[in-house]
């Protein structure tokens, strides 16, 4: 269980600093990019432009750690990603605002945000090789699992620790000083993250793997694969920051609802999006990955739509509202549980941190990252407010035709 501890809990710290950061979007854009001219919302674009400008190195990260965690081993790869992860989310609650440094403000910001996004391009593929390949046989989705599980943890602890500053401090204080807290509590994490994995053991199957001399595999096959693979975890990416992330800003922006009642409001849906994992990992271990996941792909692309509406419709009541967004969480929660296993074992041991690594941070850097710059821009210009269901139902649909496709090959 160690293995599984240590390979998840790095994912814990990246997905509590990347909630944070999409729950606290509207703080931070007041505090960084607004004092740059323009209205609230424009701000807000700006905020989410540095958040997706992350997301677009992280297929850098999962490329060059990748290699690395391939060629020298799982362990000390993984202790690198997660020190430079901590250090970077740790100095954003630390950095001057643009009222005290001016326009270096939202540079210094963007900066720490690529840090992240090469760290967080690492760390998936690296935890999941992990993991999987510490499992037993015929669990490979359980302990992937726990990998999406610990995602939700921390997508749940930022939610929680936002609503719980922004209820505990007021809105004032929250907006001057307040949003600097739970930048500051990654550090702990990190450090537990960091003796976690100081401590663990080199996988079975790398030892295996560099005991055997395994060569290189294909390049076009492994191309292939993680343009697949990146087709049929779209959905996910892009249903999970719609519904788990962006809603508090949607909310704000969109509905006009307050700061503590939009970070409220996305708690049921983490709690939801959690709950499933790791049930979800458990049943594709039995029944296959692609079924569990095509199922949770088909639900958010018919179902997106008629959330959105019952969200907007000012006569439903706020336990209804809580229970539909826990649903919407759950859906997700079917893609991501199996999604670690069935991505590792489309590619072979000498390239799995490289290969999975870059499909998973391929779909994010355009479906996850952009989510909150698309879907803002696009409310703000048409005024339709039905486009965050559009787009994860779009992504969605893709989705479920790419996991209708055979996988190309099986890992070795």
């Amino acid at each position: 269980m160690r293995a599984v501890a240590a390979g998840s809990v790095g994912n814990l710290v990246e997905w509590y600093e990347f909630g944070v950061y999409g729950y606290l979007a509207t703080v931070l854009a007041e505090r960084f990019f607004t004092p740059m001219g323009g209205s609230p919302a424009e701000g807000l674009v700006r905020t989410y432009v540095s958040f997706a400008l992350a997301f677009f190195f992280r297929p850098l990260g999962a490329a060059l750690f990748g290699r690395l965690g391939d060629r020298i081993g799982r362990r000390p790869v993984l202790i690198g990603v997660v020190s430079l992860m901590t250090a970077a989310t740790t100095l954003i609650g630390v950095l001057p605002t643009y009222a005290t440094a001016g326009a270096l403000a939202p540079w210094l910001l963007t900066f720490l945000r690529v840090l992240q996004g090469l760290s967080a391009g690492g760390e998936f593929g690296g935890s999941v090789a992990l993991m999987t390949e510490f499992a037993p046989p015929g669990r490979r989705g359980l302990y992937g699992a726990w990998q999406s599980f610990t995602v939700a943890l921390g997508l749940l602890g930022g939610a929680g620790v936002a609503a719980a500053t922004a209820t505990m401090l007021g809105e004032a204080q929250l907006v001057g000083w307040g949003w600097r807290l739970p930048f500051l509590l990654a550090l702990p994490l990190g450090l537990v993250a960091l003796w976690l994995r100081v401590g663990l053991e080199e996988t079975p199957e790398f030892r295996e793997r560099k005991r055997a001399g395994a060569g290189p595999g294909g390049a076009g096959v492994v191309a292939s694969a993680v343009l697949l693979g990146a087709g049929r975890v779209m959905g996910w990416s892009a249903a999970g920051y719609t519904f788990l992330v962006v809603l508090p800003s949607y909310l704000q922006a969109s509905l006009h609802t307050d700061l503590r009642q939009a970070l409220l409001a996305t708690v049921p849906a983490n709690v939801g999006f959690a709950v499933a994992i790791l049930p979800a990992g458990l049943l594709s271990d039995r029944v296959g990955r692609r079924p569990v996941m095509l199922t949770g792909a088909v639900l958010v692309a018919g179902l997106a739509v008629p959330l959105f509406n019952l969200l907007q419709s000012e006569g439903t009541s706020a336990v209804a509202k809580a229970l539909a967004t826990c649903a919407a969480g759950a859906v997700v929660g079917l893609m991501a549980g199996p999604g670690p296993a069935l991505l590792s074992e489309m590619f072979p041991a000498r390239v799995r941190w490289t290969g999975l690594g870059l499909a998973y941070s391929l779909a994010n850097a355009v479906f996850s990252g952009c989510a909150g710059l698309i879907i803002t821009e696009a409310v703000r210009r048409t005024g339709d407010v039905d486009v965050p269901a559009y787009y994860a139902a779009g992504a969605c649909a893709v989705s479920a035709l790419a996991l209708l496709k055979p996988t190309l090959r099986k890992a070795s």
